[in-house]
């Protein structure tokens, strides 16, 4: 079994052209400013990807892009409504080069606790390794202790993203249960507790990598004090790219002004930036002083 990804692995944003189109340009340049902050592992099709949006021709496209441009593990999102929906997208995945693939419960037919683990048993029989994607608040499934228990000795199953709320609890009940790699998601609201109940990475989204990459450095270093004092500044921002409705536009928006990529075009349902949380994105950016990118 293949080591699962661990440490900072960010949620690529999916970038778009005025258009709508896929812009590739920019999604290049956002792949070497994540290889620029030293990263261990890179994802897509997240959430943060907007990956309920992209067709399989473009997640084929982005893939591509991503594999060719680093050596680093690379975890892709996988969000089929239905069993034979997540294999196809696992098998799409596996072909492209993803080292893991991050797997969703189906979430519109609402699966039993039984379910979900049938469901999980047969995608990790694809051959890809799986990262089982906790986020309750999204999919409305829990993926209960109970449950993970029982996954955490089928084969091709290495790990768990937890997003279940308050996730450093969820972390150290997942920890002291199974064996598995438990990472932390929420955009990293609780990454230092995270770490302190047995998190070995996070996933959070793409904008603030360097900012993270300096705080779990400090961490790793016993420099607590530095790492809470620098983690409690970018609250603010963390909290902002969790805005319902909002959190796609304000990743790009945060990108497009750090000159990462060119405009902070979403997909609908995705909604562009409102003028309430723009004022307010716009204060807490002038407050960090994140510095440019230039490609």
């Amino acid at each position: 079994m293949p080591d699962t990804p661990t440490g900072l692995i960010p949620i690529l944003a999916t970038p778009f052209t005025a258009d709508g189109e896929l812009d590739l340009p920019s999604l290049r340049s956002l792949v070497e400013f994540q290889l620029s902050c030293g990263v261990d592992g890179l994802a897509v099709f997240g959430m943060a990807s907007e990956g309920f949006a992209l067709t399989a021709a473009e997640r084929e496209v982005i893939l591509r892009e991503v594999r060719a441009m680093t050596s680093l593990p690379v975890v892709a999102g996988v969000n089929g409504t239905s069993t034979v929906t997540a294999l196809e997208q696992v098998r799409a995945a596996g072909d492209g080069g993803a080292d893991q693939v991050m797997v969703l419960p189906p979430f519109l037919a609402k699966p039993s606790p039984a379910q979900v683990v049938e469901f999980f048993t047969e995608v990790a029989g694809a051959g890809v390794p799986v990262m089982i994607q906790d986020a309750p608040g999204v999919t409305g499934v829990p993926v209960d202790v109970a449950a993970v228990t029982a996954l955490a000795g089928v084969e091709g199953i290495t790990s768990i993203k937890v997003e279940a709320p308050p996730t450093p609890s969820k972390v150290a009940a997942v920890r002291d249960a199974v064996g598995l790699a438990v990472l932390g998601g929420q955009n990293a609201q609780a990454l230092i507790e995270e770490y302190d109940n047995g998190a070995v990475g996070t996933m959070p989204a793409c904008e603030f990598t360097d900012v993270l990459r300096s705080i779990l450095d400090d961490l790793a270093g016993g420099r607590r004090a530095e790492a809470r004092a620098e983690f409690i500044r970018l609250l603010p921002l963390i909290h902002l790219g969790v805005r319902p409705g909002q959190a796609w536009a304000v990743h790009k928006e945060v990108l497009v002004r750090r000159g990462i990529i060119e405009t902070a075009t979403v997909r609908l349902p995705a909604r562009p930036l409102e003028p309430i949380t723009a004022k307010a994105l716009a204060e807490v950016l002038d407050e960090l002083a994140l510095p440019a990118w230039r490609r």
